[in-house]
């Protein structure tokens, strides 16, 4: 059964910590939306969650920097490099573990996001089932 509360942060290295960061807002973008209220209670999430190790200064570059990488390699490419980045299955269940908990966050699974989050399970190479699993639960607290 999988854990409902995602283990500590402290012990992710910067790359890995701005690589959940890049996921977050992939995952909280995928509608295709990104108002300024969502920036400021994502921002809040984020130096919550990283407990304020990337300051609000990286975090603006970090994240114009995904989407223009976005818009210029696509998703595929900015999950592959996720991938990459986020070497140990650990830190992959991680990180699709908040990506989840930010498309859920509004009580809505839309199809995008649900599509977006079968994408991510795939391309951190995690069980299929069990990241399943994770999302029905956490759309059902």
């Amino acid at each position: 059964m999988p854990q409902m509360s995602p283990p500590p942060l402290q012990t992710l290295d910067e790359p890995n910590l701005e690589a959940l960061v890049e996921l977050m807002f992939l995952a909280a973008f995928a509608d295709g939306e990104f108002s300024p209220e969502e920036k400021i209670h994502f921002a809040r999430s984020v130096e919550s969650l990283t407990d304020r190790r990337i300051p609000q200064s990286t975090m603006d570059t970090l994240l114009q920097s995904v989407v223009e990488q976005l818009h210029r390699e696509g998703r595929a490419a900015r999950l592959a490099s996720l991938k990459e980045r986020l070497a140990s299955p650990q830190a992959r269940k991680v990180a699709f573990f908040l990506a989840a908990q930010v498309v859920v966050a509004d009580g809505i699974v839309r199809s995008s996001e649900r599509e977006l989050l079968l994408d991510v399970a795939a391309a951190l190479e995690l069980d299929q089932a069990e990241a399943a699993e994770i999302v029905r639960k956490l759309a059902a607290s």
